[in-house]
């Protein structure tokens, strides 16, 4: 297809989940029990479609739809499910259907799915799956969450470094039924099965047969230990443009492999993570409840209460100074809003940089240096701009010049503790990503309301 033949976006063909009427054909079918229809339905779709579509049904036509078909549903679709409605739908069907679809996925989306089954219901399902499968899945799971271990696959394609291409490409023809579904590489071993080198199928398809391996194998870039948080996986195959990576037990023997599809979830999930922990709430999906959302959001709005009952407290100090002054009462907001965002965004850039290793030791008073020079200029440019517009509105020099110096000490404190507190928290163990917007709120409307009123009062009341 040329670029001129390529579908325009709004001819592309849209997502079963996002067309409404084929969602209330699904939700039809399984309230009228049309088993028949609903297979039709499903039949010609994508497993990861079908997945968008399952997540998109009411509870009761889900549990419909399960209890017509859902021997039926693909084992790639249970893997492409959100976690939560992984769950319920797991939930719902018999343990020897989830056990054949754990024999039909690779080991890591078996290990994945096999995690989000009640543990009550796991031994069952286990029991009813093949032996090298319930292997697999008890031995991923022996891993830590959100570990390499969890995350890799257990078929791989391994060759000794005496073998030449022929060899490799006779025996991988041979035993076709065990080999991975997608692989990018042929990782070279020693007799220990320790990687020494890997060769990628498109190389290996263009030498001649007699090549030895060790001539054009390249040395491993990057090795994945089992016990490797699955974000810092993520950061080497963005470091070094990996399609897929071996991983290595505790002696160094190869146990797996990572694929880049693996990690492109790991970075989607690990994003929006940290981007719904900058606001202190969790995840909120459709199968969310509000009993399960109130959990999750309150205990940080009760964090927020109290720091806010802190700052009224500031304010309540100078009630006086207000009362003569009323002009303070309109200006006070605008400072401390003002400092707020100005922390919120040295507070994002440092935490997207702590996330993405950027941001280390070495190079953390670089860091501090720049956002502490960068949030004074900013609050100097400000300061002049809201200071001349106050004594213009107000008639009141002496009050712009207030409330500019307010405006420049809190913006200058904000980019300060924008950057400094994750650090802390960092070093203290914390997430930086889950408590710093509080804190940093918490500091910028107590400078900004101390500076302003304290200066109105020293110098407009003196």
């Amino acid at each position: 297809m040329t670029m001129d033949e390529a579908p325009r976006a709004d001819e592309r063909r849209a997502a079963p989940s996002e067309n409404p009427l084929f969602i209330a054909q699904v939700i039809g079918a399984a309230g009228d029990r049309d088993g028949p229809l609903l297979r039709r339905l499903l039949a010609d779709l994508d497993p990861a479609d079908v997945a968008d579509v399952l997540e998109h049904l009411p509870g009761e036509a889900l549990r419909h739809v399960l209890q017509l078909i859902g021997a039926d549903i693909p084992a790639e679709a249970i893997a492409n499910l959100n976690w939560e409605a992984r769950e319920e739908v797991l939930a719902l069907l018999p343990a020897r259907v989830v056990a054949k679809a754990l024999g039909e996925l690779d080991t890591d989306d078996a290990a994945a799915v096999a995690a989000d089954i009640d543990e009550d219901v796991l031994d069952e399902v286990l029991a009813a799956a093949e032996p090298e499968v319930r292997l697999a899945v008890e031995e991923a799971l022996s891993f830590d969450e959100e570990t390499a271990g969890r995350l890799m696959q257990r078929e791989y394609v391994a060759a000794p470094d005496g073998a030449n291409v022929g060899q490799v490409i006779d025996r991988m023809r041979a035993d076709v039924a065990e080999l991975p579904d997608v692989f990018f590489e042929i990782y070279v071993v020693d007799p220990r099965m320790h990687p020494i080198g890997a060769v990628t199928v498109s190389k290996l398809l263009r030498m001649p047969r007699d090549t030895s391996l060790s001539e054009i194998m390249e040395t491993p870039k990057f090795l994945v230990r089992t016990e490797m948080d699955q974000e810092e996986v993520a950061l080497a195959f963005q470091k070094y443009h990996l399609a897929s990576a071996p991983v290595v037990d505790g002696d160094g023997k190869l146990t797996g492999m990572v694929t880049v599809d693996d990690i492109v979830d790991v970075i989607q999930e690990e994003g929006g993570e940290d981007l719904l922990n900058l606001a202190g709430v969790t995840d909120a999906s459709q199968m969310d409840t509000v009993a399960r959302s109130i959990r999750a959001r309150a205990p940080w709005l009760l964090v927020n209460l109290l720091t806010a009952l802190v700052a009224s407290a500031v304010i309540w100090t100078f009630q006086q100074s207000i009362v003569e002054i009323v002009s303070l009462a309109v200006l006070m907001p605008i400072v401390a809003s003002m400092g707020g965002n100005a922390g919120t965004q040295a507070l994002a850039v440092t935490v997207r940089a702590i996330a993405a290793r950027d941001l280390t030791g070495a190079n953390a008073a670089r860091y501090v240096m720049r956002e502490g020079l960068t949030a004074a200029a900013n609050g100097g440019l400000f300061a002049l701009l809201l200071g001349v517009l106050s004594a213009f509105v107000f008639q009141n020099a002496e009050l712009g010049g207030v409330v500019g110096a307010a405006v420049f000490i809190n913006f200058s404190c904000a980019g300060l503790a924008g950057i400094l507190i994750p650090l802390a928290l960092r070093r203290a163990g914390a997430d930086p990503a889950v408590s710093s917007s509080v804190f940093v709120t918490f500091v910028t409307d107590c400078i900004g309301f101390l500076a302003f009123l304290g200066l109105a009062t020293f110098v407009l009341l003196r």
